[in-house]
C-alpha cells in the first residue's frame, strides 16, 4: 500500500470515527489558541520597539486580565493550561516596566523584577504537574556542563556584544563585580528566564506544534522579550542565540546547564567584553 492509499484510509477512518474526530477538533483549537496568544505576545513586543510602549502596554495589562479570567472560569484543563503559561509573559514584562532602575548598583534591578516571577512560575509548575524530567531539573554532568557553557556563552555573547556594542553593568572589572554579575546572571535571570521559556513554554509548545515548530516559536518568544536595544538584528539574533539554548534543552533535557549557558552570555555580553573592548582598544 502507498503511502497516498494509507492517508486516504486515515482521512476516512478519521471521518467515520466520532472519537477520532473529536481529538482532531481539540487539537486544532489548541493550536489556534496557542498561535492567537504568540500573537498576543508578539504585538505588543512590537509596539515597545517602535516606542508605542502606553499601547504596548495597555494590551498587555488587558491580555493578563484575559487570560486570569479565563484560567478562572473555564472548565476546559488543556486550555487552562496553555493560558496559565502565556500568563506568565505579560507578568514578566510588566513587572520589567514596574520596577525602578537602580543606576548605582544596576545588578538590583535583575534581582527585583527576576525573584518575584518565581512565584507564579512555581504556582504553574505545582499546578500543571510538570515533571522533573520536563522541566530539566538534572545535575547530572554539570561538571561536564559547566566548561561547555563557559564557552558558548562566550560565543553567543561576543556575536552580541558586536552587533549591539552593550554597554556595561558595572564600572570596572574587579573580582568582587564579576563574580556579582555572575550570581544575578545565572542564579536570577539565566535559571528564571530558562525555567520560562524552555521548561515551561517549549515544553507546551511542542505538545501542541511538535518538536520542531515548539522550539522555532518559544525561540522566537524569547527573541522578542529579549532585545532590549529594540533594534531588528538584536530581534534576530536573540531569536537565534534562544534557538541554540533551546535546542541545547531538547538535547540534554537539563535546566542547569542552559541557565549556566544563558547566564555567561549576559556575564561576558554586559561585563567581560564591553569593558576589555573599551578599556584596552583590544576589539
Amino acid at each position: 500500500m502507498t503511502n497516498f492509499d494509507k492517508n486516504i484510509r486515515n482521512f476516512w477512518n478519521s471521518a467515520e470515527n466520532p472519537e477520532i474526530r473529536q481529538k482532531n477538533s481539540k487539537h486544532q483549537s489548541r493550536e489556534v489558541l496557542a498561535g492567537t496568544l504568540l500573537l498576543l505576545i508578539v504585538l505588543p513586543e512590537s509596539l515597545i520597539y517602535s516606542g508605542n510602549i502606553e499601547i504596548a502596554l495597555l494590551l498587555y495589562v488587558g491580555t493578563l486580565v484575559a487570560l486570569s479570567l479565563i484560567t478562572v472560569f473555564v472548565k476546559e484543563q488543556e486550555i487552562r493550561n496553555i493560558c496559565q503559561v502565556f500568563l506568565l509573559l505579560p507578568i514578566l514584562r510588566l513587572m520589567n516596566f514596574s520596577v525602578p532602575f537602580f543606576p548605582e548598583s544596576p545588578l538590583l534591578f535583575f534581582v527585583f523584577v527576576y525573584s518575584p516571577i518565581l512565584i507564579p512560575l512555581t504556582i504553574v509548575v505545582i499546578r500543571q504537574q510538570f515533571t522533573h524530567e520536563q522541566l530539566g531539573l538534572n545535575f547530572k554532568k554539570i561538571g561536564y556542563y559547566l566548561p561547555i557553557s563557559i564557552l558558548i556563552g562566550f560565543v553567543l555573547g561576543y556575536g552580541e556584544f558586536l552587533l549591539i556594542q552593550t554597554t556595561p553593568l558595572f564600572p570596572d572589572l574587579s573580582l568582587i563585580n564579576i563574580l556579582k554579575l555572575t550570581v544575578v546572571m545565572i542564579l536570577f535571570v539565566g535559571a528564571t528566564e530558562e525555567l520560562l521559556f524552555r521548561s515551561i513554554l517549549q515544553t507546551r509548545l511542542e505538545e501542541i506544534f511538535g518538536t520542531r515548530s515548539g522550539l522555532v516559536l518559544s525561540s522566537l518568544v524569547f527573541g522578542f522579550m529579549n532585545s532590549g536595544y529594540g533594534t531588528p538584528y538584536e530581534i534576530l539574533y536573540a531569536s537565534f542565540a534562544g534557538f541554540i539554548i533551546g535546542y541545547l534543552f531538547y538535547k540534554t533535557r537539563s535546566l542547569p546547564f542552559i541557565a549556566l549557558t544563558h547566564g555567561f552570555i549576559s556575564v561576558f555580553s554586559f561585563g567581560i567584553l564591553p569593558l576589555m573592548g573599551y578599556g584596552s582598544g583590544i576589539f
